[in-house]
């Protein structure tokens, strides 16, 4: 089920997009220049692929940067505009941007999977307690069918359906045939 990955270093999006030389995402042109040349390169990648979205090199983030570059785009995404069915990872959002990255996402009513600095995945944004359940029980697996999680979830298998499906609209986990997989590091390691 794992597609070889694609990085976006959005440090260097931003310097292409701006014409600049500096790391620093601030002002909401300057993000929105950089979310128009992330979503034309989503485009161009093979349909159901997976992407990481690196902002590792990434210094000072303002609100209405992290708003144009990741909200709007989750946005998209979840609407498949320009997702093409592939799935997108956030790595190397800092413990700096993290707090303002969850704002945003909260404000919006979205989620993302972000690859922490100990490369373990992190669900972050807004996500209902049940959908973090889940969500942790698939990751913990790997992968795993409704049937396989609704006794440990303690609810009925259409529920744990229900929920991952909606896991999976919003492209938190990737929906093979009959089961459910994590998008993990494995799925960025190059």
């Amino acid at each position: 089920m794992t597609m070889a990955p694609h990085t976006i270093d959005v440090c260097a999006v931003l310097r292409s997009a701006v014409n600049q030389n500096y790391g620093n995402l601030l002002t909401r042109d300057t993000g929105m220049a950089v979310r128009h040349q992330i979503e034309r390169e989503l485009m161009s990648n093979r349909e159901g692929g997976i992407t990481a979205l690196d902002f590792s090199s990434i210094g000072l983030m303002d609100y209405s940067c992290a708003d144009e570059v990741v909200a709007k785009l989750l946005v998209l995404l979840q609407n498949d505009d320009i997702a093409r069915g592939g799935y997108v990872l956030f790595r190397g959002i800092g413990e700096d941007h993290l707090e303002l990255v969850e704002s945003v996402l909260k404000h919006h009513g979205l989620a993302l999977v972000c690859l922490c600095e100990d490369g373990n995945p992190r669900l972050i944004g807004r996500v209902s307690e049940a959908e973090r359940r889940a969500w942790e029980m698939v990751r913990a697996r790997g992968s795993a069918a409704p049937a396989d999680l609704a006794d440990e979830f303690g609810f009925g298998e259409d529920f744990v359906a229900e929920v991952l499906d909606g896991l999976s609209r919003r492209r938190l986990v990737r929906r093979g045939s009959g089961e459910f997989f994590a998008l993990d590091a494995a799925d960025v390691v190059q």
